[in-house]
């Protein structure tokens, strides 16, 4: 089958927001091959190359991408025991469901989660107390600095939250397939830690449950935030989370906490995690909603998600600006509220905050 090319190519259908302008050149390759082939000749030309994968994490400016666009659509899911390696361009949630239904446990938190395979160690993408760190061993790349195909193990992937050696250099990277070491519990799940998830379950954190059931769950965790893609669901037009959550060092959390209680009273005690090295991590989905941007804000056809705060969407008709026009608006009122900075989780191209 040969390399599929277009030219002024619409974008916005390729992710899930729905917005964007064409890319100049549009090229889809289904084999590792074809990928890497992709790469060189765009390198080699001194093209910019914008990565495509599910689309899932992307905000694309309003006059497009002049140069090309790689989308990854390459398939692969192989199982030997409890080791599996899944192609770039398997679609995340299917190959989750795949997976536990071989009883496999470890990514079932994770299902949902939009995108393809390949984008998951670059954000180290993580939900409902797991994290692709925890189970990937291997992530096989092609290196454009070197112009090889290189394999690299788990350790030497740099992955802290929501971050990776991928996501640290875009520009040298580009992932071809990543490999997972599962469990086989007999059934049961890794161990439950996030605690809304065991609630729901009706378990403790830490106690295992069906596996099958622990998906099912956190599906329609997910699906009641709009946080499982629907076409008909404009809630779902979206990039999942929006923003990802602060970690505040000491000093920071202390100011953080001032200035919570005295906008909010000394009895207010908003959520906390550590985070590691005197750290502490709280909530982006808490401070938006207390800094007055609530579940549907907005009047224009980019507005807050009416699920969940932490979401930004397009209600159908939206511009990239809107969206950004809304994403600043929500930033400069968190940072005037609590004096923290919120930082956005999906990769803009030809546009920022």
């Amino acid at each position: 089958m040969p390399v599929q090319e277009l030219h002024d190519a619409p974008l916005a259908p390729l992710t899930t927001f729905r917005l964007g302008g064409p890319a100049a050149r549009l090229v889809t390759a289904t084999t590792d091959d074809e990928v890497i082939a992709a790469v060189r000749e765009a390198d080699d030309a001194g093209t910019p190359l914008l990565i495509i994968g599910g689309g899932s994490n992307l905000v694309i400016g309003d006059k497009g991408f002049d140069g090309t666009a790689l989308r990854i659509a390459t398939r692969g899911f192989a199982l030997d025991g409890t080791s599996l390696e899944l192609a770039a361009g398997e679609v995340w949630s299917d190959a989750v469901a795949r997976a536990v239904e071989a009883g496999l446990a470890g990514i079932e938190c994770l299902a949902g989660v939009p995108g393809s395979a390949g984008a998951t160690p670059i954000q180290n993408v993580g939900a409902y107390g797991q994290e692709v760190a925890g189970t990937v061993t291997e992530v096989v790349a092609y290196d454009r600095a070197t112009r090889e195909r290189v394999t690299i193990p788990n350790a030497d992937c740099g992955f802290s939250y929501r971050h990776s050696r991928f996501k640290a250099h875009p520009e040298r990277w580009v992932v071809l397939s990543v490999r997972f070491a599962l469990e086989d519990a007999g059934g049961l799940s890794a161990p439950v830690r996030y605690a809304e998830t065991a609630r729901a379950l009706g378990v403790e954190p830490g106690d295992r449950a069906p596996l099958a059931t622990v998906r099912e769950t956190v599906l329609s965790l997910r699906a009641g935030k709009g946080m499982v893609l629907d076409p008909d669901d404009h809630d779902t037009w979206s990039a999942g989370s929006f923003f990802t959550n602060p970690v505040l060092g000491a000093e920071e959390y202390a100011d953080f906490l001032a200035r919570v209680h005295a906008r909010l009273g000394d009895g207010v005690a908003p959520p906390a995690y550590p985070a590691g090295d005197g750290r502490t991590k709280t909530s982006a989905a808490w401070l938006i909603d207390k800094a007055g941007f609530t579940k549907g804000y907005g009047s224009g056809p980019a507005r807050i998600s009416t699920k969940h705060t932490l979401a930004l969407t397009n209600r159908g008709g939206a511009t990239t600006e809107d969206l950004l026009a809304l994403a600043r608006e929500v930033v400069t009122g968190v940072r005037e509220a609590f004096g923290v900075t919120l930082v956005n989780e999906p990769v803009t191209v030809g546009v920022s905050l």
